[in-house]
């Protein structure tokens, strides 16, 4: 079983949703680089030495800035999978279909975001690491 590891969110304005979150639910932040396309990533929940959270079921998340040039951005979750490709291949078989190709995340994994059957916007991750979800 497959299981959810991820949120993300889009935003308009990076600082302003930072704030929001930090002040409404004591989330912190972090603010990555134009490396990582100025994704913010979002810790909900108390974490190991490992970045994991500690309570089980609990999980973190992140935020992407919002673009003309991509598809169905919406608040999402991310499911963790061994094989991307594999993966990939039973969402279409299954009725969904992929948006775009697995993409590299450096230091992360291998990403890729897919419509359901019900038009919903859904991401997969193939952790570099187990360490790694979050």
């Amino acid at each position: 079983m497959n299981s959810v590891v991820h949120f993300e969110m889009p935003y308009t304005n990076r600082d302003r949703m930072a704030k929001f979150y930090e002040s409404a639910f004591g989330w912190q932040t972090e603010k990555l680089g134009k490396d990582m396309e100025n994704y913010v990533v979002a810790t909900t929940t108390e974490t190991g030495e490992n970045h994991r959270p500690i309570e089980p079921g609990a999980i973190n998340g992140g935020f992407f800035k919002k673009s003309a040039d991509r598809p169905a951005q919406y608040p999402s979750v991310v499911i963790a999978v061994d094989d991307i490709k594999d993966a990939t291949k039973k969402v279409e078989a299954a009725g969904g279909k992929a948006l775009g190709e697995p993409m590299d995340i450096p230091g992360i994994g291998r990403y890729v975001s897919f419509s359901d059957t019900e038009g919903n916007r859904v991401s997969m991750l193939q952790p570099l690491h187990d360490t790694m979800k979050h």
